[in-house]
């Protein structure tokens, strides 16, 4: 079963859970920025028998491309419990993810490992080929390590350049 939350509705047991299902497994990777990175949007919760199965949370955020800001549905801490993968799980968090992004967004996007990136070329997410950089409090600094992928929606601007620069808002932490 795969629900929709936003963060202020979920009770504070619950976001406990949440946070101790997103610590186990990101197998202590996940930190306190990275929570933070996943509140304030909604939630994508998908349970087998009752038990949290998986997660991913869609954040607003802007975009900087071709000197257009873009409201971003971005899709943070995407994740299946050992137990679930192979079985479906991911597919149903992203289809759920990718109807909030297209209802409200003007682009998805998303930083993904080497192993989510198969998952997102495979349901049509595009890499973005051109460089990467961040809004800091001291200017904008180049963050050529990333792998950001993009996915168009219907209001996606028509002169959106793959090619071009594609700078992220400020936040602590990670910034993609």
């Amino acid at each position: 079963m795969v629900r929709t939350a936003p963060t202020a509705d979920l009770p504070p047991a619950e976001l406990d859970q949440l946070r101790a299902f997103l610590d186990a497994a990101f197998r202590g990777g996940f930190s306190d920025d990275d929570w933070s990175h996943t509140l304030g949007g909604v939630h994508v919760l998908a349970t087998v028998d009752g038990e949290l199965a998986g997660h991913a949370a869609v954040v607003g955020r802007h975009l900087i491309a071709g000197g257009q800001t873009l409201r971003t549905g971005y899709v943070e801490a995407v994740t299946t419990a050992a137990a679930y993968r192979r079985r479906g799980v991911a597919t149903a968090l992203m289809t759920t993810a990718e109807r909030l992004v297209a209802g409200g967004s003007e682009l998805g996007a998303l930083a993904a490992s080497e192993d989510g990136a198969r998952l997102y070329l495979r349901r049509g997410w595009l890499p973005w080929r051109g460089p990467l950089a961040g809004l800091t409090p001291t200017g904008i600094v180049d963050t050529p390590d990333e792998q950001v992928f993009v996915l168009p929606t219907p209001a996606t601007p028509g002169d959106l350049d793959p090619d071009g620069r594609l700078v992220c808002d400020w936040r602590r932490g990670d910034l993609w």
